[in-house]
């Protein structure tokens, strides 16, 4: 399935909405509109007139890095997350990518799940990564996926 349109300012209230919706500790707004502005690959998927999901991910030389996938909670567990790696993985590979990495919250085992049926494997930890409440912090999984 290929993404309706790519993200734009005037998509950014129906993404903040899902963002929050969906996380603990969401991205903000700025984050949004500085990926914009730096040309990331920021695709939107939707479900009649209804936002599914969205992915944003950093081209580099000869890799592909995935910042963000979301998919809005009432879309969850429906395949939308299995169609945007599938979309996100074709495209790295049109860009001649020879790897696709992410970072994934060690404690987001449904996540770790869906992207090791894609084929990513675990490459390493990150301590530290994410951030928790009151000033702790989360490790995150590193995994990686070849093209």
């Amino acid at each position: 399935m290929k993404p309706a349109v790519a993200m734009q300012a005037h998509h950014l209230p129906d993404v903040m909405h899902i963002e929050q919706a969906a996380y603990s500790h969401p991205w903000t707004q700025g984050n949004f509109i500085d990926s914009m502005a730096s040309g990331y690959h920021m695709p939107l998927w939707f479900e009649q007139d209804q936002m599914a999901g969205y992915l944003v991910a950093m081209r580099g030389v000869d890799e592909v890095h995935l910042l963000n996938l979301t998919v809005a909670p009432h879309f969850q567990r429906q395949g939308w997350a299995r169609k945007m790696l599938q979309h996100l993985s074709e495209w790295s590979k049109e860009r001649g990518a020879h790897h696709l990495w992410l970072e994934v919250r060690v404690s987001n085992q449904r996540a770790i799940e869906v992207y090791q049926a894609h084929g990513f494997t675990t490459e390493g930890l990150r301590r530290g990564y994410y951030p928790l409440h009151l000033g702790q912090r989360e490790d995150a999984v590193v995994m990686r996926l070849q093209c």
